[in-house]
């Protein structure tokens, strides 16, 4: 194994001591932006009959589904086309506007009318806004990464990049999880079919709006910023990031393992215990929720460990336990919370430390002046193939009784995005002390 090339990613010259307010304006807008991302395919099995209408629930909730996976399809073209715009002016602005277009997309979503007000229109018109929050995410979380790398100092980046771009990041799944529990607690579950799905898209447009705010006093970073030469033209840019196409594919399998497990643990289990086996919502939600907090919990864990052993290290022998983990969701193959309990806490473990530590080795993958859009755009492919149609893909194997072929594709995948990073790491491909 050589030593990982000793790459400067262009910090920002601030001292050993991270600011709150830094973690505060980049991870509050993470959080607020997974937040809204993730109570769409929480609340699917609940709302897709009033967009989606069906005489079978399973069906209306595939439907909803097929728009979260349509969704990130536009990912890695919202990547493509501000992705080069971040690497040459800086990365502030594209953070602010990207937070208040999610909140704005969820604001409508919690208000917009539904198919028996507007008709097919009512479809049309969350499609689309769900193709606009593609646009978001699909820039916010490389941004993030990309930023999170360049604020922190030697030696603590990858703790810092494990909490905000980690951490934070669950912390918007895990608030999902506990807004949805409150409300279907609160409300019921016909409340919740009924008109209850609005309330946490309405509460997460209006946070986001606050987020926005905050944002704007955070300092900026990027390679222009940080006195680095940044790329004079996007043809530059993509020509930097030709070069450096083994770490671009090394994001690529890296993001799309790591969002097959996350899309399934997170969004298909609890829309396959709703939906299929008619669990009660209050006690799915619950259990997601006990997931969040492992994942939040596991950003601070991991970013220490990977500090003092070495990320490349930790990811390596993390991702490697998470191979045989698959196995465990087999267990959930009928009506019981207990047992998707104990699926989702035993596994859930497993990937919440894996789950925090990717966001920030994919900034590692990339020098600084074709960072974001490398980030970008491989998260985007990542996310858009294989994380976005995982928890379509468990559903639709499952009702085809061939549950155990999704699992060995997660698998595969896992070991492939082993493979693929160990061999960027011995061609030198990661960057900034990441080893």
């Amino acid at each position: 194994m050589t030593n990982a090339q000793n790459v400067s990613p262009g910090s920002l010259p601030i001292s050993h001591k991270i600011p709150l307010s830094h973690y505060i304006a980049l991870g509050g807008g993470v959080c607020l932006e997974w937040y809204d991302w993730t109570i769409y395919g929480l609340m699917a099995a609940l709302f897709g009959g009033h967009f989606f209408p069906s005489s079978n629930p399973v069906t209306s909730t595939l439907a909803v589904l097929a728009v979260f996976a349509a969704a990130t399809f536009v990912r890695p073209i919202s990547g493509a086309i501000f992705g080069p715009v971040a690497d040459r002016i800086g990365h502030k602005k594209v953070l602010i506007a990207s937070v208040g277009l999610m909140a704005g997309c969820s604001l409508v979503i919690g208000i917009m009318p539904t198919y028996e007000q507007i008709g097919v229109w009512a479809a049309v018109i969350m499609i689309a806004v769900r193709l606009l929050q593609g646009v978001s995410t699909g820039i916010e979380q490389p941004v993030a990464n990309a930023a999170g790398l360049e604020l922190a100092p030697p030696g603590r980046r990858a703790f810092f990049g494990s909490v905000v771009s980690g951490s934070f990041n669950q912390g918007g799944n895990l608030l999902a999880a506990l807004v949805a529990f409150a409300a279907s607690f609160i409300l019921g579950r016909q409340a919740m079919m009924d008109w209850g799905w609005r309330v946490p898209f309405i509460l997460g447009g209006v946070a986001g709006f606050i987020v926005f705010y905050i944002r704007r006093s955070m300092p900026d970073t990027g390679a222009s910023i940080a006195g680095a030469k940044a790329p004079e033209s996007t043809g530059k840019v993509w020509h930097a990031l030709g070069v450096h196409w083994l770490g671009f594919l090394a994001i690529i399998t890296m993001v799309g393992a790591t969002q097959i497990v996350n899309y399934a643990w997170l969004v298909g289990l609890p829309n396959l215990a709703n939906s299929v086996y008619k669990e009660v919502p209050s006690q799915v939600f619950a259990v997601t929720t006990l997931l969040g907090v492992l994942l939040v919990v596991a950003g601070p864990i991991s970013g220490w460990l990977a500090d003092r052993y070495g990320p490349s290290r930790i990811y390596l022998t993390l991702r490697t336990i998470q191979i045989p983990a698959w196995l465990l969701i087999l267990a959930y193959s009928g009506p019981g919370i207990g047992t998707l309990a104990a699926v989702t806490f035993f596994g859930g473990a497993i990937l919440a430390l894996n789950q925090v530590l990717f966001n920030y080795l994919t900034g590692t993958l990339m020098p600084p002046e074709c960072r974001t859009t490398g980030i970008a755009v491989g998260y985007g492919i990542g996310v858009s193939v294989f994380g976005g149609t995982a928890s379509y893909l468990l559903i639709w194997f499952q009702q085809q009784q061939a549950l155990w072929l999704f699992v060995a594709y997660g698998m595969v995948m896992a070991a492939i995005s082993v493979l693929v990073y160990w061999w960027a790491m011995r061609r030198g491909e990661v960057h900034a002390d990441a080893q």
